[in-house]
């Protein structure tokens, strides 16, 4: 063989390698999301033998200190789950929360906290990370004359240790406690005014502006609420056509499930939807592009059949997206991989 023939041969063999090897590497699959929050769908991450560690409604996320993802179910076998990244059981714990509904990390020096939140026993735990009780917080009495009228459904945490509890389900109240669990003030409570809260599902803490405020779920109004820590109303962000739940914050921009679309009309309508630093709706995964006229967001609706009831997210270190779902056949949690 010539030398120019060889050479020539050699180079197209060398580029179609290359060119193979990156097709072969480049995911697959449809993209879900808008602009610059885009992903691709895992529907079998997290999927475990339901007869050895089943679920029912899987609740909420968070990811721990060691990296590890936990997942709070209300099946009194495995309240808890705990994975790895890449969806591998590593342990199971808790029998005693049959309403288990809000899952929040504290993370304090060399230790991680939650605090659970309990819709039917009506009342809100701290445990360390392995289960073991720190403290209870049952309704405070001047508030609450019978324990089944508060059924808190979400907590979050300062980093002095301070909480709030948020009664989602219950009188609609956002209560703060000190570290020992001292109730300090509470806000918010059922009524009609813009301070006033209904299905008050969720509430996390916001340190991306200048200062340190509360951001509060109002879903059967379709919106978050920003709260001073000492719960003055700041802040009313509209998102119509979403029953959003939990916000949580990771970076410029605020995440969260959305239940259902009430302008569907229908059940099993739900989406999630991201948010910036300047709280405009950049991405709905599964759901509709935002639009903006005039300033003001037009409503949301679901777009592709990827959820039935999303109940919350989860952002890990990496930028995944894992997601929970309530009254969906018992599905274990979905996960979602940025596009680069």
């Amino acid at each position: 063989m010539k030398r120019k023939d060889f050479i020539q041969k050699t180079m197209m063999a060398s580029a179609s390698f290359f060119i193979t090897r990156d097709l072969m590497a480049k995911p697959k699959g449809p993209i879900y999301g808008h602009n610059e929050k885009k992903y691709r769908f895992n529907e079998t991450w997290g999927r475990l033998n339901p007869d050895k560690t089943p679920v029912n409604d899987c609740h909420e996320m968070v990811q721990d200190s060691r990296g590890r993802i936990i997942l709070l179910t209300n099946e009194t076998k495995n309240n808890i789950i705990i994975y790895n990244k890449s969806g591998k059981l590593l342990e199971s714990w808790g029998k005693e929360y049959p309403g288990a509904h809000g899952l929040t990390i504290q993370k304090s020096g060399k230790e991680d906290f939650l605090f659970i939140t309990d819709t039917n026993r009506h009342q809100v735990y701290k445990t360390d990370i392995h289960g073991k009780l720190i403290f209870t917080i049952d309704p405070p009495k001047d508030l609450y004359p019978k324990q089944e009228q508060f059924v808190p459904t979400e907590t979050t945490v300062l980093e002095n240790g301070e909480f709030y509890i948020a009664d989602g389900y219950g009188a609609q109240h956002i209560l703060h406690y000190d570290a020992e669990g001292k109730l300090k003030n509470h806000f918010g409570g059922r009524g009609d005014g813009d301070a006033h809260l209904d299905n008050a599902h969720g509430i996390c803490v916001d340190k991306r502006g200048t200062a340190t405020t509360l951001i509060v779920t109002d879903r059967s109004r379709n919106a978050f609420k920003r709260f001073s820590l000492d719960g003055k109303l700041l802040e009313v962000i509209k998102l119509p056509g979403a029953c959003v739940c939990r916000p949580v914050i990771k970076g410029d921009y605020l995440y969260a499930a959305v239940l259902r679309s009430p302008n569907l009309n229908t059940e099993g309508s739900g989406f999630v939807t991201i948010l910036n630093k300047d709280n405009k709706v950049v991405s709905n995964i599964g759901g509709s592009e935002p639009s903006y006229v005039n300033g003001v967001l037009q409503p949301m609706s679901q777009q592709q059949k990827l959820f039935t009831h999303p109940h919350d997210v989860c952002v890990d270190d990496e930028g995944n997206i894992y997601v929970a779902q309530w009254a969906s056949g018992k599905v274990y949690p979905y996960k979602f991989s940025p596009v680069a």
